[in-house]
Parts: structure tokens; C-alpha cells; sequence
């Protein structure tokens, strides 16, 4: 499938590494502690690569990574671009409140239907939870494209960490 004709609001990749998933592990742990342009966190065999505070903005982005071993010898890094997960979760309590609302509206405009009375106000409500939903839409795709540049430093900083 081409992922031309898909939309991605949080670009996945995958790395096959020749080394050992803990090695890549420490890597990052010594990165850690040699530069301060990077937050970076380890849980387990997740790393969160992202901003100082006083660098990031509403739709600063950060990078997961999830290090999994193949074998003794080799590991796969499964990244995940996305934002801040306060802001993911906001974006999607709004789209989950605009869709209850589209069809509550929905629910409510067949039923004046079926009683014969008035419901142009709840089509036009419709209506208004679609524009609402492109708002949110683009708001988000906005966002992704102004942290377009922060993602690529993200991407840089981890391709120097492994020295791909």
C-alpha cells in the first residue's frame, strides 16, 4: 500500500540494527548525559527523545523509540513520530466530543422527523460539527507541518546516537 494516498498523522518508521538491543539501550543512556540539546528517557526498552522546555512550543514533537531484540546479535527500532501526548489526548477528547455531538444532533434530528416537526437546527448543527471536525483537521495537520523541521533535528540526533 502507498503511503501517498494514506494520511499519517504520526510518521512510523523501522531500523533493523546488527547489534545487541541493550547496547543500543546504553547508547542512548551515554547520549543522555553528553549534550543537553535533548531530553532523552528510557523506560524498559522505550526511549523519549524530546525538546527542553524552554524550546518547545504547543507542536513540538517528540520521538518514541522502542528497541526490541531479534536475537544476541541484532535488534529492531520501532520510532514513532508524534506530539506532545498532553495535546495528542486534547485532539482526540475534541474529535471524540465533536462525533458524540454530530450524532447526538443526528439522533435528534430524525426523531423531530419522525414527529413531523422542525429540524433545521439540528441539520444545521450537523453541519456545524462537520466544519468543526475539518477545523480540528487542519489544525492538527497545520501543527504537524510547522514541526516539520523539529522532527528531522529528532531524526538527526538519533541517527548520530546510532551512528547510522
Amino acid at each position: 500500500m502507498s503511503t501517498t494516498n494514506t494520511i499519517v498523522l504520526r510518521p512510523r518508521f523501522k531500523i533493523s540494527l546488527k547489534r545487541y538491543n541493550e547496547d543500543v539501550l546504553q547508547t542512548f543512556e551515554k547520549a543522555k548525559k553528553a549534550q543537553n540539546n535533548f531530553i532523552v528517557n528510557r523506560i524498559d526498552d522505550h526511549v523519549f527523545i524530546k525538546f527542553p522546555k524552554e524550546k518547545q512550543h504547543f507542536w513540538s514533537p517528540q520521538l518514541h523509540l522502542e528497541i526490541n531484540e531479534v536475537d544476541s546479535k541484532s535488534c529492531i527500532v520501532h520510532g514513532l513520530f508524534g506530539p506532545n501526548p498532553t495535546v495528542w489526548t486534547l485532539f482526540m477528547f475534541l474529535h471524540f466530543i465533536v462525533a458524540g455531538l454530530f450524532i447526538a444532533f443526528s439522533i435528534w434530528a430524525y426523531t423531530n422527523w419522525s414527529l413531523k416537526t422542525s429540524y433545521s437546527l439540528q441539520i444545521s448543527m450537523m453541519f456545524f460539527m462537520v466544519i468543526a471536525w475539518f477545523v480540528l483537521y487542519f489544525g492538527g495537520s497545520i501543527g504537524k507541518t510547522s514541526s516539520k523541521h523539529e522532527m528531522h533535528e529528532l531524526n538527526n540526533f538519533m541517527n548520530k546516537t546510532l551512528s547510522l
